[in-house]
């Protein structure tokens, strides 16, 4: 069939677009990046400039009075913005509470919740894409920053006792304790404006990162991090305050102290600083991905760029939160279920323009959701019973459905003994299988497929089955209803099912096989990545099993029933099939962001039976029931003209 290959070539095309580029970009130190530093950089100096109301440092308070009064100019530079205002208010704050010389303590609150609230309005990166590289790091502290701050970071280098102020010592750990590997890697960027601390813009951000990593480890001995090794190792409760990169990068060791106590909190800075690679993962996606985007997101809805804010939840959605998908399915369905509505949901919801509040509380549930997905997908959730399960469960239920059609198709050849035709349809199923494993090859060797490209593939894959599904069930109750079947099948079909039409069964098998494979492998990816490849390895061939004996009893079922019996059935499952399959392909669009979602609470969710609780999906499902309907009637009307005749 020429004119289903050019769709399926279409689709191919689709999802090659799809595929992601890597760009090299520089970033720009933005007024909001710019204050931010200046921020950090009060709160954890502050104290060398005063203590008890007094002044201890002439040359630090006046740095102190000069750095807030920057913060304050910098973000009324900053473009207009609902919060704007409010930021304006606490930078006036902070400059008061400066000049009245206020306690370290009551400073530092101001300057790090007036720098959270300026991250919150105005978003700048926050965490390095991949795992630094340490020794590099190491290596870019020895050429670009011994010099003055000394090897080992004390701030005794040979050039030190010239400069003034004199360099930082990293090893000081009351102010390590208060300094975020983002705020150091804000200060390597921009270097720092009364000091003699140049900007290091002309290194990539990689190895800026790199080199933030090794200097925030400075302060923090060897041994410390040997007993934050076993803490990581043994409590998974504290694996779950630190997700990502990050919460990693973001977090200052006094923040994560207050929240863990000492000394497990230096014990883990030290541990983690020293192996970020621990809680960093292969792909770019993640549960921080999906909060970190979905912050933007509502940022740019209260600035009223709704566009734009779409944009982000799409891209919560399909970079953040859909490559991890497959796992949280495997370990939590329900949850995972609970997820995917509620981002559909906060779409749907931006899309329409609702209040800013109203999105604000959908935002907030997802971050809930957001963490119980992330103690369901800790490492200790994983066991060989759990992984075990996934894999069966996942490939039974994704076999099942390719495997009625792929056995219709069969029995149908079968019982009109043209087993001359039966090649092209094994030849399909076996090339969506092999297809299905290069693209397993390619997805982890040399490509990265982008969430959208996963969405777009299943739900084109499932739109186009549908189509072809209507027209083959069609087309069978029309033979179960003809008094002349057996006429038509010894004089017709011969002739019927020319080349054209095996090569149309061919790509039909393709189809329906690969799309199913295309699901599974995602699935299967994400499950041997997190280990336990045997018990993986074993439920896929219990799975292959029970697939099999399925498909011998269908086999055997089918060559029982006299011809008109197994039209009627076929016809049936087909007409079924299609319309569970225009569900999921609707829902594919929608988490592709090719079509809106409108979410209809009223209406379950039952995944095996394509129905999802929106109105495109129900209307989608209820026109391709009323064309079978109607296909049905169509069909059976001419096959009684045709016994009459």
């Amino acid at each position: 069939m020429p004119a289903l290959a050019r769709l399926f070539l279409t689709v191919a095309l689709l999802v090659a677009a799809q595929l992601p580029v890597t760009a090299m970009g520089q970033e720009s130190a933005s007024p909001a990046a710019v204050a931010w530093r200046l921020l950090d950089y009060i709160a954890v100096d502050y104290p060398r400039a005063v203590s008890g109301g007094r002044i201890v440092s002439d040359a630090e308070y006046a740095e102190m009075r000069e750095f807030s009064a920057s913060v304050r100019s910098r973000i009324g530079a900053l473009p207009a913005g609902p919060a704007k205002s409010q930021l304006l208010a606490e930078s006036a704050a902070l400059a008061a509470a400066v000049d009245r010389r206020a306690e370290p303590k009551t400073v530092a609150l101001q300057a790090r919740s007036l720098g959270s609230d300026l991250l919150k309005a105005y978003p700048v990166p926050l965490a390095p894409r991949q795992a630094p590289d340490l020794a590099r790091g190491a290596a870019l502290y020895a050429e670009q920053c011994a010099a003055c701050h000394g090897a080992s970071g004390r701030g005794d280098g040979p050039t030190a006792k010239n400069l003034n102020p004199r360099p930082v010592a990293f090893t000081d750990v009351a102010r390590a304790k208060e300094r975020s590997l983002f705020g150091l890697y804000q200060v390597i960027g921009q270097g720092l404006d009364g000091t003699a601390m140049p900007s290091f813009a002309h290194l990539s951000s990689d190895d800026r990162w790199a080199l933030a990593f090794h200097v925030g480890s400075l302060a923090y001995p060897q041994d410390a991090g040997r007993a934050g090794g076993e803490l990581w190792r043994s409590r998974p409760e504290l694996r779950a305050d630190v997700a990502d990169l990050q919460a990693l990068v973001q977090t200052t060791p006094a923040a994560f102290a207050a929240r863990v106590g000492e000394p497990q909190a230096s014990q883990l800075v030290a541990y983690l600083r020293r192996n970020p690679d621990v809680i960093a993962t292969k792909s770019a996606g993640g549960l921080g991905v999906a909060r970190r985007k979905l912050a933007e997101s509502l940022t740019a809805y209260q600035a009223g760029d709704r566009r734009r804010a779409e944009e982000l939840a799409l891209s919560a959605y399909l970079d953040g939160f859909e490559p991890v998908e497959p796992m949280l399915r495997a370990r939590d369905g329900g949850l995972m279920a609970k997820v995917e509505a509620g981002m559909g949901q906060l779409r749907a919801s931006i899309s329409r323009g609702a209040p800013a509040t109203e999105v604000a509380t959908q935002v907030r549930t997802l971050d809930s959701l957001f963490d119980q997905s992330a103690k369901a997908l800790a490492p200790d959730q994983a066991s060989a019973a759990s992984t075990f399960l996934g894999a069966f469960t996942i490939l039974l239920r994704e076999g099942v459905e390719a495997l009625l059609i792929v056995i219709a198709m069969i029995a149908f050849l079968r019982k009109a003994e043209r087993h001359d035709v039966l090649p092209y349809v094994h030849a399909g199923w076996v090339s969506a299988l092999a297809g299905g494993g290069l693209t397993w090859a390619a997805a982890t060797y040399l490509i990265s497929i982008s969430g959208a490209s996963r969405e777009l593939t299943e739900g084109v894959g499932s739109l186009v089955s549908a189509v072809v599904l209507i027209s083959v069930g069609v087309w069978m109750h029309g033979k179960a209803q003809a008094g002349a079947w057996q006429a038509y099948i010894r004089d017709k079909l011969s002739a019927a099912l020319s080349k054209r039409s095996a090569w149309f069964l061919f790509l039909l098998a393709f189809i329906v096989v690969y799309r199913e494979v295309f699901e599974t492998i995602l699935f299967y990816a994400a499950l041997w990545s997190q280990g336990g490849q045997v018990a993986m390895v074993s439920g896929a061939a219990l799975a292959v099993a029970c697939l099999g004996v399925i498909a011998w009893a269908l086999l055997s079922y089918s060559k029982r029933l006299p011809i008109a019996q197994f039209f009627s059935y076929s016809s049936l499952l087909i007409a079924t099939l299609a319309v569970v399959l225009a569900g999921k392909g609707v829902a594919g669009l929608q988490e592709a962001g090719w079509l809106n979602v409108r979410p209809l609470p009223a209406l379950p969710r039952i995944e095996v039976l394509g129905v999802f609780p929106t109105w495109e999906g129900l209307v989608a499902q209820l026109a391709t029931l009323a064309v079978v309907v109607i296909g049905f009637w169509a069909a059976g009307r001419r096959a009684e003209g045709r016994a009459n005749a």
